[in-house]
């Protein structure tokens, strides 16, 4: 029996006084993050939240969402985390998927967050850092974290698929433990004198488990970016000493870009930076690594995997476009549309087992059977291939999902949403290459026979209904979609014109 939470405890233990989170001018100490932590717990406990109630997060990359998360796990309590860019509709969804009690939402987003809590039903408590510390205020400190069984749910992640509605990935207390474990002593190395950069979403797996879960873990510091700027992030670098640089490649790209403005000093901090999220293209890593002389190890996991599945190793030789070799505890394989292995050097699906393997999606047992073999084996829906020395490359996704600025996009929710428009037959929703952000977003629409609407009432109509990341900046609309024998739309063979509508 163990808590997730537990790891913070033995921080607070192990470290009072050292620097647990820093936000700009704000700081907690090990002790008063656990101290805060503790009487979100009791806070919880007096609104009737018991163990394993749902509890939504949606907030930024602040000291609070560090404080609420840990809350909630030492309550026994499941996080549900969230974008703080959602709307009502989706927010409404994310809680009603999960039946959760209740959620935690910033002011700048407080109607959204209010309005989607009333549609499912759950309370909302609006909070910045300084309105939680007055909500906690007075409020006994919980004493030890409920006990839970390391296969216990601790989190539930919405991801998806092409089709249908996000589904939720349930990660449990031992899985994202032992993924931060296995980073923390064979990866990043990290100790009480590292200082790591957090500007990747902390409701994001990768942000969660290798920056919040990993820096806890080892006693260090985490300095909080509240939204990624690559001139921001270069202050905060020279600022506080940070050592460990984790990011999604458009963020190295950004930092090389004029607008950061960087200077060799400016870094020399650094010892060593983890990219992930998406493939990072070998001329970003070598014009990152000459310009800042630190090493880029570029990995590959998924929500449903805690998520670090394979790493270029700091002991092992690295190689530039590829993600390395699996982590301690998993095994990778790559097999072909039967499921039987394919050959070095020849392209197949990944699969992953380990301890890092969801326990299953939520209230999904057809969609958990059929991602997880009665073996344990993950089908990941993306294709790679391995080399030789066994290192994995990964080729192309199986699905179509498109990311943009490291930030996941399912092209059936946001078709779904411009299906609502009543001059809307048909759309598909495709990614379209950008030198700075990887992809961004297109959609290509067919009307209804004598109704009209121009491109950008189209984009404005799917922008007030969905996350800012999300909605098509370029619309343009067809006579009709290229199509399959059996009817299904074809996006790849969907041309995108030379000039589109767009912001």
């Amino acid at each position: 029996m163990t808590n997730l939470s537990s790891n913070l405890v033995e921080a607070r233990r192990n470290h009072p006084d050292s620097v647990a989170l820093r936000c700009d001018d704000l700081t907690l100490t090990y002790a008063e993050f656990d101290a805060a932590a503790a009487r979100v717990a009791t806070f919880l406990d007096q609104a009737g939240v018991e163990s394993g109630d749902r509890i939504g997060v949606m907030l930024p990359n602040t000291p609070a969402f560090a404080v609420v998360f840990y809350g909630i796990l030492r309550r026994g309590a499941m996080a549900v985390p969230a974008n703080p860019l959602l709307k009502a509709r989706e927010i409404e969804y994310y809680l009603a998927n999960t039946g959760a009690k209740a959620l935690f939402a910033p002011p700048g987003e407080a109607d959204q967050a209010m309005a989607g809590a009333a549609a499912a039903g759950a309370e909302c408590w609006v909070v910045d850092d300084a309105g939680l510390a007055k909500l906690i205020a007075g409020v006994a400190q919980q004493g030890e974290p409920v006990l839970r069984a390391d296969t216990d749910a601790a989190v539930i992640l919405h991801t998806s698929g092409t089709t249908g509605k996000p589904k939720g990935a349930v990660l449990t207390h031992g899985g994202l433990g032992h993924n931060a474990e296995v980073c923390v002593r064979t990866l990043t190395r990290i100790g009480p004198q590292d200082v790591v950069m957090g500007c990747l979403p902390l409701f994001h797996v990768f942000g969660l488990t290798c920056g919040l879960n990993s820096a806890v873990l080892a006693g260090a510091t985490l300095t909080l970016v509240a939204r990624f700027d690559p001139r921001k992030a270069l202050e905060v670098i020279e600022r506080d000493g940070v050592t460990v640089f984790e990011g999604v490649p458009t963020m190295y790209s950004a930092l090389l870009g004029p607008a950061a403005g960087a200077s060799p000093t400016s870094a020399r901090t650094l010892r060593v930076c983890i990219s992930g999220g998406a493939s990072l293209p070998v001329r970003v890593l070598a014009d990152f690594e000459k310009a800042f002389g630190c090493t880029i190890l570029e990995g590959y996991g998924l929500s449903e995997t805690s998520p670090v599945a394979s790493f270029n190793h700091p002991d092992k030789p690295r190689k530039a476009g590829s993600v390395g070799t699996p982590i301690e505890g998993v095994e990778m394989r790559l097999v072909d549309l039967n499921g039987a292995e394919v050959p070095r050097g020849e392209p197949g699906e990944i699969q992953i087992r380990g301890h890092n393997i969801m326990k299953g999606y939520w209230n999904l047992p057809e969609a958990t059977r059929s991602a997880i073999s009665e073996d344990g084996w993950f089908s990941t829906g993306d294709m790679g291939r391995i080399d030789e020395d066994g290192y994995y490359y990964i080729v192309d996704r199986k699905k179509d999902l498109i990311i943009r600025g490291g930030y996941n996009v399912y092209p059936r929710e946001i078709e779904e949403v411009l299906y609502e428009h009543p001059a809307v037959a048909e759309a598909a929703v495709v990614g379209i290459a950008h030198d700075s952000l990887g992809e961004e977003i297109g959609a290509a629409v067919v009307l209804k026979d004598g109704a009209t609407a121009e491109s950008n009432e189209l984009r404005d109509f799917a922008k007030n209904r969905v996350a800012a990341y999300k909605y098509p900046r370029q619309v343009w609309i067809l006579d009709a979609l290229p199509k399959g024998p059996t009817g299904k739309v074809l996006r790849r063979e969907i041309t995108i014109p030379t000039t589109q509508s767009g912001e």
